[in-house]
């Protein structure tokens, strides 16, 4: 399979071979969408909390007599239904992670990119340096390449400049090739890669 190759200017250079074990894999969509989930459900806190009527503080002395009052009998004022009382049924910590076989992660990532390349919504940049942070430099270049859609721009290494300029560009998002992942392939519609990523993703998904 070929995509095409392009300078930062925009430029369309010739097309590159890539390897077809990485990038022209077949797969279910479904596991592609369990990985999307287990990566949400992986970010979750899981830290919401509420109080039982034993953890709020007071309510220890019984409000009235049990009889002869003409009221509703009542234990403790922390009940759940006085105000200021306990909640019932409410959110405690808890841990919201999914697990998934090494392997079924991994071919999910192939699908998943192999669908950008299958659907001409990849390409690889022959290089991308910008010597100081500068969106408006990174927006002119993701939008020469991939023609103003959302971009996924994926670099060999960290890259602070490329990384600081992307971060007020609401529809382009900056990463290193060893933290691509299936939700931001699918998020994204359009794959960038420069040539050194391309050859670091290849080399340890092809293995």
């Amino acid at each position: 399979m070929k995509v095409p190759m392009y300078r930062q200017s925009g430029e369309r250079l010739q097309e590159v071979e890539v390897s077809d074990s990485v990038f022209g894999v077949e797969g279910s969509p479904a596991l592609v969408h369990a990985a999307v989930v287990r990566h949400l459900a992986n970010g979750r806190q899981g830290s919401a909390d509420s109080l039982t009527r034993g953890e709020v503080r007071g309510g220890g002395r019984k409000p009235w007599r049990q009889k002869g009052t003409g009221r509703a009998r009542a234990g403790t004022i922390r009940s759940p239904l006085w105000r200021g009382g306990g909640v019932v049924f409410g959110p405690h910590p808890r841990d919201f992670g999914l697990g998934m076989p090494k392997r079924a992660r991994r071919q999910a990532l192939l699908v998943a990119v192999s669908a950008k390349a299958r659907d001409g919504r990849m390409a690889v940049l022959d290089q991308l340096s910008i010597s100081k942070p500068s969106t408006k430099e990174l927006a002119k270049a993701v939008e020469a390449v991939s023609g103003g859609q959302n971009a996924l721009v994926v670099t060999a290494g960290p890259d602070e400049a490329i990384r600081l300029s992307a971060r007020n560009l609401p529809l382009v998002r900056a990463i290193e090739v060893r933290n691509l992942n299936v939700y931001d392939v699918v998020k994204h519609e359009y794959l960038l890669l420069t040539r050194d990523a391309l050859a670091q993703l290849e080399e340890v998904l092809a293995s």
